[in-house]
């Protein structure tokens, strides 16, 4: 059984940073390209970061540009989202997902993605 298990969220203040984990279990990780999404009240699932199965290439939303680093431990079975100079609009339930694709990193919508984690808020106050 596949599990992608969130962790790291939480309340930080306009400005600073915090570090998001995504354990992944019951699949062959280092096949599977990662994203991190996100989703605010009354908003649609949106496509924060993504990277490779390799780990070599990376895509950013605008949003996240310059912001937010993906990265990923193939050996630990893991992908992370730092985020830094954070702000109240980045406020939002976080998750990761899994897509089999031997590909680049994209912006492939959250549909194309196989699995999912439950999620981890994050709150950014101003």
């Amino acid at each position: 059984q596949v599990q992608l298990v969130e962790s790291g969220g939480g309340l930080v203040q306009a400005g600073g940073s915090l570090s998001l984990s995504c354990a992944a279990s019951g699949l062959s990780f280092n096949i599977y390209a990662m994203g991190w999404f996100r989703q605010a009240p009354g908003k649609e699932r949106e496509i924060v970061a993504a990277i490779s199965a390799s780990g070599y290439s990376t895509y950013y939303a605008d949003s996240g540009k310059g912001r937010f680093i993906v990265s990923r431990n193939n050996a630990k079975n893991t992908v992370y989202l730092q985020m830094s100079s954070l702000k109240p609009e980045d406020t939002a339930v976080y998750y990761c997902a899994a897509v089999r694709s031997s590909g680049p990193a994209s912006n492939d919508g959250w549909e194309e993605y196989d699995y999912w984690g439950q999620g981890t808020q994050v709150t950014v106050s101003s």
